[in-house]
């Protein structure tokens, strides 16, 4: 591609209360070997901007904002997309970090697939210096290959979508998701039924798990998110991987939170949509005493989760 066919992207990242980590992920950001404009709206919610953002270099393409809508990271994340004038926005949560030709590669990807309107990428996880590659296997996702899995590795920070079909055609990120999880599963589906997602299977991104993230044990909301997501796309219930996957998802977090009752239930109607679900036999697992500590421990070594 021309250097003049690269369009300018605003990347728009959501934070709060971690200024190092911000610095962190705003710096690889503006590091990209990224030939058309490049600008960095930072999006503060709920605190001070000043303090929010007294680790960040002197840039003059960053933008500081206040989040004006709801609360969490969908509201966040929607201020920054409205506010771009930009013909792509891309994401990165303030705990990540693009690596080295994130940007480029993603979109020539997007450009070459006409019609094509959402990006991502696969991506390297690092659970407190554990690190592996989560890749998709594939380099097109479409609607029905989003039913029976979230598909982790397509991580919100590797979003890279057309604006204009984001504000008036897919849709703004979800305000209403349980505490604003979820939502980047919900955003996948609805870009997918639109046209088929264009996935760079390399990993182009760097995703930070680690025992002190601030949604890894808030159980309730987990349910109530995934519940929501069950809600909103019935077509997840249609297919049997999906409802035994997304019920036993439901299952872990009623037994973590001390619901046995609510995780039994859940479990059998994972295991009467799919015996071979394995995260319905853990949610049991972790009813009978195994702590959800320690197997999220292990499976985030691995770059998994329940």
């Amino acid at each position: 591609m021309d250097v003049s066919e690269f369009p300018a992207v605003c990347a728009v990242v959501p934070t709060r209360d971690r200024p190092e980590l911000l610095a962190r992920a705003v710096t690889a950001i503006l590091d990209q070997d990224y030939p058309g404009t490049l600008e960095v709206a930072v999006v503060v919610d709920g605190t001070d901007v000043a303090a929010a953002t007294s680790s960040l270099p002197d840039d003059a393409r960053i933008r500081f904002l206040t989040n004006t809508r709801t609360s969490g990271l969908s509201g966040t994340r929607n201020t920054g997309i409205l506010s771009a004038s930009t013909p792509l926005v891309a994401f990165c949560d303030d705990d990540d970090e693009w690596l080295p030709g994130r940007l480029r590669r993603q979109v020539a990807a997007l450009q070459d697939q006409p019609g094509a309107e959402f990006a991502t990428c696969a991506i390297e996880v690092d659970y407190d210096g554990h690190r592996s590659v989560r890749r998709a296997g594939t380099d097109r996702i479409d609607y029905e290959t989003l039913l029976p899995r979230r598909m982790a590795m397509l991580h919100s920070s590797t979003f890279l979508a057309d604006r204009a079909a984001l504000v008036s055609g897919i849709g703004l990120l979800d305000e209403q998701v349980p505490g604003s999880q979820n939502e980047d599963w919900d955003l996948l589906l609805r870009a997918a039924r639109r046209h088929p997602i264009v996935n760079v299977d390399d990993p182009l991104v760097r995703v930070y798990w680690s025992k002190r993230s601030y949604f890894d044990r808030d159980w309730d909301t987990k349910a109530s998110s995934s519940l929501w997501m069950l809600e909103q796309h019935p077509d997840i219930a249609r297919s049997s991987r999906g409802a035994a996957r997304v019920y036993a998802q439901i299952a872990f977090a009623k037994a973590a939170s001390g619901a046995r009752r609510d995780s039994w239930r859940w479990a059998g109607r994972s295991l009467r949509k799919s015996w071979r679900e394995p995260r319905a036999y853990i949610a049991l697992a972790v009813t009978a005493g195994l702590s959800a500590d320690y197997v999220q421990g292990v499976l985030h070594e691995r770059g998994h989760g329940v």
